[in-house]
């Protein structure tokens, strides 16, 4: 479990356009887990930042 950096998150979520709802879906994690992520109260697996990486067209060392 990595713990993703909630700063870069934020800035590559600003940066796509993407609403909270449509990043969830196009990245298949929950709102709620997104929302965990954003706040830094989860930690994440490595496959879920990589899907969250892919749908914000970044790298995955790019939100830790």
């Amino acid at each position: 479990m990595f713990d993703i950096n909630k700063d870069k998150l934020m800035i590559a979520i600003a940066n796509s356009g993407y609403s909270a709802l449509e990043l969830a879906k196009v990245c298949g994690v929950s709102q709620v887990t997104l929302a965990r992520f954003k706040t830094g109260k989860q930690k994440a697996r490595p496959q879920t930042i990589s899907k969250i990486a892919k749908a914000l067209n970044v790298r995955v060392e790019d939100l830790l």
